[in-house]
This record gives C-alpha cells, sequence and structure tokens, in this order.
C-alpha cells in the first residue's frame, strides 16, 4: 500500500506540474477513492503533503534573493488560522456535503485550467500562420 501511495503522489505531482494546478486537486480524490480515505483525513494528508515542498521551495528561493520573510510570515500565520478554521468547518460538516463542496472545488479548477488553455497564445508561431 505504501508503494502505491508514493507512486500515486509522485503522478500526482507530475500532472500537476504539467497542468499547473495544486496537486490537492488530484491528492484528494485518489486518496479517497483509491486508498479509502476518507474525505477529512484524504484533505488533512494532502495538506501535510506538501509542507516539505513549501520548506525546500522557501529554502531554496531564500538563497536567491527572492522571499520577503515579512510577507511570508504573515501567509504563515494566516495559513494557520484558515487551516484551524476549515478544520473545524471540516468536522461539523457531514461527509457527503464535504465530498460535494470539493467536487465543485474540483470543476472550478478545471474551468480554470480550460479558461487559461483557451486565452493563452502559443509560444512559437506555426509555419502555417501568417505574420
Amino acid at each position: 500500500m505504501e508503494i502505491l501511495a508514493a507512486v500515486l503522489g509522485f503522478l500526482g505531482g507530475v500532472l500537476a506540474g504539467l497542468f499547473g494546478v495544486g496537486g490537492g486537486i488530484l491528492f484528494v480524490p485518489t486518496l479517497v477513492l483509491v486508498l479509502g480515505l476518507g474525505q477529512v483525513h484524504a484533505e488533512a494528508t494532502s495538506l501535510l503533503a506538501i509542507l516539505p515542498a513549501v520548506v525546500a521551495g522557501a529554502w531554496r528561493q531564500q538563497r536567491y534573493g527572492n522571499v520577503d520573510w515579512r510577507a511570508a510570515l504573515l501567509l504563515g500565520l494566516g495559513s494557520i488560522a484558515g487551516v484551524a478554521g476549515g478544520v473545524e468547518l471540516a468536522k461539523a460538516l457531514p461527509e457527503d456535503v464535504l465530498r460535494r463542496l470539493f467536487a465543485v472545488f474540483m470543476l472550478a479548477v478545471a474551468a480554470s485550467v480550460a479558461w487559461r488553455a483557451v486565452r493563452m497564445k502559443p509560444a512559437y508561431p506555426r509555419a502555417d500562420d501568417s505574420a
């Protein structure tokens, strides 16, 4: 089971990077449908899984001088408050309602990705495009 989770995590990370979406949008349904976790546990696991990437990314970007530590502190504190509120809300909602809300969120992300794809200009003109 651990190997399956690692493989699915790797594939989810690759797909998230390719499509420019957060990995949670892929990890949560995978944890629920494939690994059998409940919605609350899947969401919590997804949030915990991103922490190493956040730490590594911040450390790396700090080396380039790209981190505004004041903004990072404010975002971090705001995130902690948001997570605490989200946990209470998730525990208060029935599992089926939480799954439906996550499905709506997934549809919104899909619409956003589609909208960006439609609006995006190609990086390189095709040979048959006239200048």
